[in-house]
């Protein structure tokens, strides 16, 4: 019997093993299960997702509302030319992306964020403002500029006014435009505390920097400065007819920098704004477009003026582009054989002039070879025959013959038998 109770006891130890090790095991887990429940890994905290969700959603909600509002009144006011269509043209777009970042600004007060989180965020929120309040003052010069143009058309016959404000609009609202994204740049930078410790050391050594700037900076400043003295000075307006370098264009464009010159052949110059200041030129229409053109015809002197006279008056009456003010016919010049007759002609503007100016030599021309072909330059030569003076011949005397010793002979005797 106690052999049996021995090998009993013995048979029984290796699961009281296993039960024991099974029932540590599942203590551990037990205890595991709850520092989880105690970490919330299992239960998510909808209060802290609350937080969060409902603010920026309702500042998404309200930002996404008004940018489709203001898109839909830029869309109705698209084909729009009053001033209140410009502006709010204007205005909308730039509106539709600055809104959406003043909700969401307001919104991140309400969100549990980290205080580095909460300042990255806020400053990006701010660089997207200024970018678009730079961007809402950009259009809103542009629009001032487009509401002046579409007032004064140059498309007219008498556009000087127009062009003069024109001129003065658009340099003016490029340099408002260029100084407005300067500004606008330079306060974004100035959000970064890096770029505001360079300004402080620039600021504390002005003398330096502003030179290093000034000399680094001079074209563009000085073309600037020149904008500025022709956009009040005037010197050139848009559409000007001028003689640049020998070149006649007209001004077909004037920008920040620089002068777009259209050439009678189609081909564009581009003259620097500080040119116009520091050099000479022509400019045919700076108070009036009406021009005077003139046409040489060099003639005979046989030419009967007054013909050519009352044939210029019919030219010129039977001409749309002649302006009624001035039909001249002139002797400017004479040479050895012919005259210089100058024919004045006046027209509302260049082009019409150039042309009347061709139209006018043509037809003269037509004229003279039809009705006084001898008007037509020639070249005169009279020859005259006159009676050749009879030649006698004579001995020599005395007087002819040389002084040389025992010459006398030979010069006799060779004269008489040349006249024998």
């Amino acid at each position: 019997m106690p052999r049996l109770a021995a090998d009993a006891a013995l048979s029984r130890a290796p699961h009281a093993r296993g039960r024991a090790r099974l029932t540590r095991l599942g203590a551990t887990f037990a205890l595991r299960l709850d520092n989880a429940a105690a970490m919330d890994i299992f239960a998510p905290d909808w209060d802290q997702i609350a937080r969060f969700a409902i603010p920026l959603g309702l500042a998404l909600l309200l930002g996404l509302l008004a940018r489709h509002l203001l898109l839909a009144i830029a869309r109705r006011v698209r084909g729009g030319k009053t001033l209140r269509a410009l502006l709010v043209r204007a205005i909308s777009i730039p509106a539709a992306f600055a809104l959406p970042l003043v909700f969401l600004g307001m919104a991140l007060r309400f969100v549990p964020l980290a205080p580095r989180g909460l300042a990255a965020l806020q400053h990006a929120i701010w660089i997207g403002l200024i970018a678009a309040l730079t961007w809402l003052a950009v259009r809103l010069v542009n629009a001032a500029q487009r509401w002046v143009l579409l007032k004064h058309p140059v498309d007219v016959e008498d556009n000087l006014a127009a062009r003069r404000v024109q001129t003065q609009t658009r340099v003016l609202a490029r340099v408002v435009m260029g100084g407005i994204v300067v500004v606008g740049a330079a306060a974004a930078l100035m959000t970064f505390p890096a770029v505001r410790q360079v300004g402080a050391t620039l600021l504390a050594s002005a003398g330096l920097a502003g030179l290093v700037a000034g000399i680094a900076a001079r074209p563009v400043f000085g073309n600037l400065i020149a904008g500025l003295q022709i956009a009040l000075t005037q010197p050139i307006r848009l559409d000007d007819v001028v003689i640049v370098d020998g070149q006649w264009g007209r001004i077909e464009e004037i920008t920040s920098s620089y002068v777009v010159v259209r050439i009678w052949d189609e081909r564009r110059m581009i003259v620097p704004l500080s040119w116009f200041i520091e050099n000479p030129f022509q400019n045919w229409t700076r108070r009036t477009a009406c021009l005077l053109g003139e046409v040489f015809l060099w003639l005979d002197y046989r030419t009967p003026m007054e013909p050519l006279r009352a044939q210029l008056q019919r030219i010129c009456e039977s001409d749309a582009r002649w302006d009624g003010r001035v039909c001249i016919a002139q002797i400017t010049d004479t040479d050895k054989h012919t005259m210089q007759v100058r024919l004045l002609v006046s027209a509302r503007n260049s082009g019409d002039a150039f042309d009347l100016r061709c139209a006018v030599r043509e037809r003269m021309i037509d004229f003279l070879q039809r009705e006084h072909p001898e008007a037509l330059p020639r070249l005169r030569a009279s020859v005259a025959q006159t009676e050749r003076p009879e030649r006698r011949w004579r001995l020599p005397t005395t007087a002819d013959l040389p002084s040389s010793p025992r010459a006398e002979d030979e010069t006799v005797t060779d004269t008489a038998e040349r006249m024998g």
